[in-house]
């Protein structure tokens, strides 16, 4: 089961506020596909959220482009920072990348962002978003979401 970013905000708004948060505070982020051979490649990527949409954009016929046309699963992890604070937690985004090739969009999507031209953008649907942070300096807390189900969170001392 999957769900786009419209969907998840609305089951988990605060969730939701806090992943975008962290994405927004840098801007390059570690994007993790699958190679041909199945062994995992990670690459910088910047992401957008826009119209309710997480976004992927690539250069053309980028690596990570070419694993994604192949097997849509992806992993994204937001950019700690400097340092040992991670503002915000961690966070961590996994799903499918659909790649989008209507003119239309892509020219909507290109007014907005400005991409070096030609690229390729994807749009994601998630299978889950992961939260990590330190609670009063003594609790891990893991808050996970999963299409279709509750919030789950977990504390650990």
């Amino acid at each position: 089961m999957t769900a786009n970013w419209a969907a998840f905000t609305e089951a988990e708004p605060d969730l939701a506020r806090t992943a975008e948060e962290r994405f927004g505070a840098f801007t390059h982020h570690v994007l993790a596909t699958l190679r041909k051979d199945g062994s995992p490649r990670t690459t910088g990527l910047e992401v957008r959220f826009l119209n309710s949409e997480l976004w992927l954009g690539m250069m053309p016929d980028s690596l990570k482009a070419l694993d994604l046309r192949r097997d849509p699963r992806f992993a994204l992890q937001a950019n700690p920072g400097e340092g040992q604070s991670m503002g915000g937690g961690d966070v961590r985004i996994a799903g499918r990348a659909i790649e989008v090739e209507d003119p239309e969009q892509k020219a909507a999507y290109g007014e907005e962002v400005e991409p070096p031209e030609p690229f390729h953008l994807f749009r994601t649907e998630l299978t889950e978003v992961v939260r990590t942070f330190v609670e009063d300096d003594k609790y891990l807390v893991v808050q996970i979401w999963q299409p279709g189900m509750p919030l789950r969170t977990i504390k650990r001392t």
